[in-house]
């Protein structure tokens, strides 16, 4: 059963990140920015947060944060959604991505409106 179960799964669902939240209590950011995911290397997860500054009055950017493999290849969407100015921070789980991702080096990019950020993140096992 368990077996049929992931089959389901991984056949049916791209990878839905642990978590996305914006984080409360802080003032707005005054720029757009994508911080250095923590730990790094990491396994099997690791957390990404970023920045969406104001772009105007009550304005909601479309954001989207996708992980690449070292061909270009995306392999990971965690963020494709409209969101707030604010901070926000992303679980990412290496394992629940596409049958699990191998050891190595990978990308992830945020792309907020016509901003665009990228890091270099490292799979360890």
């Amino acid at each position: 059963i368990v077996e049929n179960a992931q089959g389901f799964y991984s056949t049916n669902f791209q990878y839905v990140p642990v978590g996305i939240k914006q984080l409360k209590g802080e003032t707005l950011p005054s720029k757009f920015a994508l911080e250095q995911n923590y730990p790094n290397p990491f396994n099997p997860a690791t957390t990404i947060k970023y920045s969406i500054p104001q772009a105007g009055v009550g304005s909601a950017l479309t954001v989207q944060l996708k992980v690449y493999d070292v061909l270009g290849r995306e392999v990971a969407t965690l963020v494709n959604q409209k969101q707030k100015p604010g901070n926000y921070e992303v679980t990412f789980n290496a394992k629940s991505a596409a049958g699990g991702l191998s050891s190595g080096v990978y990308f992830y990019q945020l792309k907020a409106g016509s901003l665009i950020s990228t890091k270099k993140m490292i799979i360890m096992k």
